[in-house]
């Protein structure tokens, strides 16, 4: 569901840079700079309202966190959240998830996250899909050697299709869990705005975790 686009935005993304960076290829095998320490990098392509990559950066101080989102008004509204924090180990990227190989070098990312992603249901949107073969090539390229994505979602349709291109790319499963908050996975589980909104309704919760060979 998209979010209405709001004036204050894009004004407000352009004067916080330290915090939002609207230009991410200036970054391209620099991102270490804008962190406090030089840690192991983790991605969320599609942070939404960032509720996750917040709560993974106030969780694992060992790692430093960027939450990418293409929406002005959903990035703003994250980073805004983010902001009393001041969290050393986040930091924030509005752009388009296809472009990652443009905005990160390789072997730039230890661990890339896709949460709820956009099932583009049709058919014919089927190249859209964020687990579609050229979106793993572009993770495959961030990624360090036998880097891992991890994934959650409420639509069946979208994990089976995921769990088809991630073998059909050659990927090895770590995990594949049916029915997330039934299981040990959820121990440790940081969520989503919409997997609270999802689980709270009955719904199961779709989750698995794969590496590149």
């Amino acid at each position: 569901m998209r979010v209405k686009h709001k004036k204050w935005a894009d004004p407000y993304l352009e004067s916080h840079p330290e915090t939002v960076s609207i230009n991410p290829t200036e970054y391209k095998g620099k991102w270490q700079n804008r962190f406090e320490k030089d840690q192991p990098l983790h991605l969320e392509v599609g942070m939404g309202k960032g509720q996750f990559i917040i709560g993974m950066a106030q969780k694992y101080h060992q790692f430093n966190f960027i939450g990418l989102e293409i929406e002005s008004t959903v990035a703003a509204i994250a980073a805004k959240k983010a902001e009393p924090l001041a969290l050393p180990n986040l930091t924030f990227v509005r752009a388009d998830g296809a472009g990652l190989d443009t905005y990160f070098a390789e072997d730039e990312i230890q661990q890339l996250y896709l949460n709820f992603s956009d099932p583009w249901p049709k058919t014919r949107h089927e190249k859209r899909r964020l687990t579609y073969k050229s979106f793993l090539t572009n993770y495959q390229r961030v990624l360090v050697d036998q880097g891992c994505i991890e994934m959650k979602t409420d639509n069946m349709g979208l994990f089976e299709y995921s769990l088809q291109s991630l073998n059909n790319y050659g990927m090895v499963f770590d995990g594949v869990w049916l029915d997330l908050h039934h299981s040990d996975e959820q121990e440790n589980n940081v969520e989503t705005e919409y997997e609270q909104k999802f689980a709270a309704k009955g719904q199961p919760i779709y989750k698995l975790r794969a590496h590149f060979k």
